[in-house]
Formats: C-alpha cells, structure tokens, sequence
C-alpha cells in the first residue's frame, strides 16, 4: 500500500489551524496583563494580600467600581484628559501632515540632510527634553496652564511628520501639476487635494496621539497642579492610604475605567488605523 499525500484543502486548512492558533497565544499574551487587572479589580484587599495568590475572586466585588469612582473627581479628571487629549491630537496630525507635505512634495536645499536630522530626534528619549522644556513654560508663565499641550502640538512630531511624508510621496505627481495649472498654490494643493485623501493616515495620526496624550503621566505631573491634571496622574496618586501605601483593589478598578475610552477610540477609528498604517510603509 502506498501513502497518499494530503490534498490542497487539506495542506490549507492545516496552514490555518496553525495560523489561527498562534493568533490565538498572541492575542492572549497581550490581554493577559489587561485580564489580570481585571480580576484584580474585582477582588477584596484580603485575596490580593493572601498567600498563595488568589487566581479568581472567591466573590466578585463589582462596587469596587463604584467605589473608585467616587472617591475622586472621577469625571473632572477625565474632562481634563479629554481636552488635553483631543486637542493635542487635532493639532499635532495637522501640523504632522503640513510639516510631511512638506517634505514629500516640495525641493529645497538641504532637505535631505533636514530630514535626517528630524528621523534622528526620535531617538531622543523624553526625560532629556522634559526639563529644559519646563524651563522654558516656566520663564513663559505657562505652568499649570494647558497651553503646553497646545504649543506641542502645533510643532508637530517626527514620527507622525514621517508617516505623513511616506503617504504623501505615493501620490501621484499629476495631481499637483494639474492644480498648479489651474491656478492653485501649494496651500490649496494640500488642503483641498492631499488632505482630504489621506484619511486612513489622519485617523492613524490621531489614534495614536490621543493614546500617547491619555497615557502621559509625567508631563501632566510635572506642568499641572491637582485640580488641573490629568486622570492618569489622579489614578495613580489618589488610591493611597494614610501611609502612602497603594489600596490596589481601588486603583485596579480606577485603571480599568482609564483604559476603556482608549479601546473605544480605537474600535471606532480601526479600520483607518490600519489603512494609515499599511498604506504609510508602501515607500
């Protein structure tokens, strides 16, 4: 008797159990730090403290939620995010994509090596540049102000600026040449010919400044006072006891409700997510 070798429906469908078992192990290596917050969230200070840990709440306390809620300005704190961080997100995609357009379609000399020089201060770590920037708010009357964020954002950031440039010099040159014809300058070309066709990379820009404006922790702490700052900060300053000790039950419960609008932001601006992503690393 002679083996028989399995078909193409069977070589395919065997490729795909693999594939969807190993998406499967990555999606769940990546919600388990989140699934585990959860639980802890629902727990009594008694499980987390007990020895050995306590997988599962032996009963899920769900006013943990309530409680964390109101134990803090939980909506004044989150009103702060929101405004700092939609509107840091606003401008910093728009300055990003004016700064992109820029160098995606326009010559100058110097260009190149300018450039270079924006790609390489992406390597600049935050802490380097925090402080002298501090300085400078400070000198300005700034501090305790939201002016900061508004100022970043008009200065636009590398890493944006260059997911810009890549989708811009995709385009094909004739679009411009035919509005140049028409009479159009270079401000009009961008607004009313490449911008509008760059949504997916828009949405992207924005998911991702949002997210990194919501998650900020050390700006907010070292720029805005407590009535002023930002629900990150209040979250993880706020749930402590007397001794400074973190009640963790509380603060598990505060973070599960920080995270959420994130999931939401992005579960509504997905699909552009992902094309901005894709179609910027085309070049």
């Amino acid at each position: 008797m002679t083996a028989t070798l399995p078909g193409p429906r069977a070589r395919i469908h065997g490729r795909r159990v693999v594939l969807y078992t190993v998406l499967v192990v990555i999606t769940g290596l990546f919600l388990g730090p989140f699934g585990w917050l959860v639980l802890t969230a629902l727990k009594t200070p008694t499980e987390l403290a007990a020895s050995p840990v306590h997988w599962l709440p032996g009963h899920v306390q769900w006013h943990n939620f309530a409680d964390a809620y109101q134990l803090i300005d939980f909506l004044g704190y989150a009103r702060n995010s929101l405004i700092i961080a939609t509107v840091y997100a606003t401008l910093v995609t728009l300055s990003s994509a004016w700064v992109g357009f820029g160098f995606a379609r326009l010559t100058a000399p110097g260009k190149k090596a300018l450039f270079g020089v924006l790609l390489g201060s992406m390597m600049l770590p935050q802490m380097v540049t925090l402080l002298p920037t501090y300085l400078i708010f400070a000198k300005l009357g700034m501090v305790d102000t939201y002016w900061p964020w508004v100022l970043w954002g008009l200065a636009a950031t590398p890493y944006l600026v260059f997911l810009f440039r890549q989708f811009f010099a995709g385009l094909p040159r004739e679009l411009e040449e035919a509005a140049i014809v028409d009479g159009c300058g270079y401000a009009g070309i961008f607004w009313r010919i490449f911008l509008p066709q760059s949504w997916p990379v828009l949405a992207a820009s924005f998911v991702i400044a949002f997210t990194w404006t919501w998650g900020d922790y050390i700006a907010p702490q070292l720029l805005l006072s407590t009535d002023r700052t930002t629900l990150a900060v209040a979250v993880m300053t706020t749930y402590v006891t007397e001794a400074g000790q973190p009640v963790t039950h509380l603060q598990a419960a505060a973070s599960v409700m920080y995270v959420v609008p994130i999931l939401l932001v992005f579960l509504v601006a997905q699909r552009g997510f992902v094309a901005g992503m894709s179609t910027s690393g085309l070049k």
